[in-house]
């Protein structure tokens, strides 16, 4: 089937052509599913296509943060860095793409802004902005946690005379800063990524705050062919081992608690962590998510780190966040401390005086304009709902997807939603997600939902759907986990709080990987428990 031959009925119509999108192709392709995949973008690659920004790479390792479903793929494919870049980690989407023949079957330049569902042909009618139709049986979501950036409402923005860029949907050709005054604002993950990268070419960077990040050193080195054999001879059970962490990433975590470890060897495991780099650091003790006077001990020896790092007490001590450790994602970085020693960057607390407005010319904070020749919109994404809510999606009796989720996001496992019979979401709110290591995530969400359409088309049946009940219960179960961390008592894009008017709901499920992974198991087992199955209309008509 050619991707230019959308007027075939098709088995299964997916959105976007992320990770998640170019694997579920594959899968169908393999059970015998008539697929397509439709993408925004004009190349393939989802987070990595859009997100170009000056040091955007992966917190999680390269060897780590890529398919398993392929013992060929991974032992062909040779990664150079620890860390990767945004532009190696694009260049694999791609070769992943052309190893598998998947471009054939991928319609590139084409965003979906509505999906209908048709409870007479039970099967989904989805038209792009250009008014392009596609129908299919079943419609999957591949559309991401971090895909629709979230752009503040400032007083004036249109109205600057220089450029203005959001790290997640930026430009794709190089933005030469040397000789120019930037202004970055927001320090999440691609502001703590960029700001050391942008400070060494700007004549002068001022770095607008309103929440100081945790962030620890990627200690990042070069992959030497002896360290790439030694991984690649072991892969199969170095994956297996990491799929029984709880955030899918294989490394070295302590059951300890801190609070029964004495000071001086808690300090010591803290350095040694620090030293090491990356993620690992919250893997020190089992507690660090769950006590707060555990979660103290490792927030105040970043905040000693700093202190020691930054040489104004003053900047150092408003880099300082207050806030649990890991409750927000934890930021892993090049050199992001080090870079307000510089004398060309600035940084500008609007925690208490937030930005007033944005003139032709700069950002007034307090009365103070902060003149500006580019303006670097670092503000996160509408996570995880923000990108499914951008479209009009249409159920049972027509009603929205956009009013059903206004109060509360609920996906039963993440997967299924409650009145969008065969509407199936990748990663979807109430899946591990964006607190695991995305690809096996993603990998294990696939292959549940091929499994699931394979078993429905030998059992004649033709929709699945959620039951409320079940959604109700999984929604609950979620809350009642998140409630259990010290995640929840962080506004974090987690629980949507950097999205003004979104539902304050804890969106991703925070039992683990194997946990949920287990639970998905027994639901497929006990025949698809808490989903209604029903057979086509046509064949439920030649029983009667």
């Amino acid at each position: 089937m050619s991707a230019d031959d959308c007027n075939v009925r098709l088995d299964a119509l997916v959105v976007g052509a992320g990770f998640a999108g170019l694997y579920m192709l594959h899968r169908l392709r393999q059970t015998g599913f008539r697929a397509l995949v439709v993408e925004a973008g004009n190349g393939v690659g989802g987070t990595w296509y859009w997100n170009r920004y000056p040091g955007a790479r992966c917190d999680i390792e390269s060897t780590q943060y890529s398919y398993q479903f392929s013992p060929e793929l991974e032992q062909d494919w040779c990664w150079s860095e620890r860390y990767a870049t945004q532009a190696e980690i694009l260049s694999y989407a791609n070769h992943v793409a052309d190893r598998f023949d998947l471009r054939r079957d991928i319609v590139l330049g084409t965003r979906i802004s509505a999906a209908t569902y048709d409870e007479v042909e039970q099967s989904w009618t989805l038209v792009s902005e250009s008014g392009r139709r596609f129908t299919a049986r079943f419609c999957i979501m591949a559309t991401g946690c971090l895909s629709a950036p979230s752009r503040p409402a400032i007083d004036g923005l249109d109205r600057f005379a220089g450029t203005v860029h959001h790290t997640g949907d930026w430009p794709h050709h190089d933005i030469d800063f040397t000789g120019k005054r930037v202004a970055v604002i927001g320090t999440g993950s691609s502001g703590v990524q960029s700001t050391p990268v942008i400070a060494r070419q700007a004549s002068h960077l001022t770095v607008f705050q309103r929440t100081p990040a945790y962030s620890v050193p990627a200690r990042n080195i070069a992959l030497p062919p002896a360290i790439q054999a030694g991984i690649k001879a072991t892969y199969r059970q170095l994956r297996a081992r990491a799929k029984l962490n709880p955030t899918g990433v294989l490394f070295d975590s302590s059951p300890e608690k801190a609070v029964e470890t004495p000071a001086e060897l808690r300090e010591r495991e803290y350095e040694r962590r620090w030293q090491r780099g990356g993620l690992t650091f919250l893997g020190a003790y089992g507690d660090l998510l769950s006590d707060e006077a555990a979660n103290r001990t490792a927030a105040e020896f970043v905040r000693r780190k700093i202190r020691g790092i930054v040489a104004d007490p003053a900047v150092a001590q408003r880099l300082m966040p207050t806030t649990a450790i890991g409750g927000k994602r934890l930021c892993v970085d090049l050199g992001y401390y080090e870079t307000f020693n510089r004398p060309n960057v600035s940084l500008v607390d609007v925690s208490r005086t937030p930005i007033e407005r944005i003139t032709g010319t700069g950002i007034v904070v307090d009365g103070k304009e902060h003149e500006a020749d580019i303006v670097v919109l670092a503000t996160g994404f509408d996570a995880m709902t923000g990108a499914l809510m951008r479209i009009d999606i249409r159920g049972r009796g027509g009603r929205s997807l956009r009013e059903k989720w206004k109060a509360e996001p609920r996906a039963y496992l993440g997967l299924g939603i409650s009145g969008f019979p065969n509407l199936l979401t990748i990663t979807g709110p109430g899946s591990p997600s964006v607190l695991t290591n995305m690809l096996p995530s993603i990998e294990q969400h696939v292959e549940w939902i091929s499994d699931c359409l394979v078993h429905l088309r030998s059992q004649e049946l033709a929709t699945i759907e959620p039951t409320d009940g079940a959604e109700s219960d999984w929604a609950e179960h979620v809350a009642e986990l998140a409630r259990e961390t010290l995640r929840a008592t962080v506004d974090s894009w987690y629980l949507g709080a950097n999205v003004p008017g979104k539902p304050r709901v804890f969106l991703p499920y925070p039992g683990g990987f194997p946990r949920y992974a287990a639970e998905c198991e027994r639901v497929a087992a006990a025949g698809y428990l808490g989903f209604s199955l029903e057979p086509s209309r046509a064949a439920a008509a030649e029983t009667v």
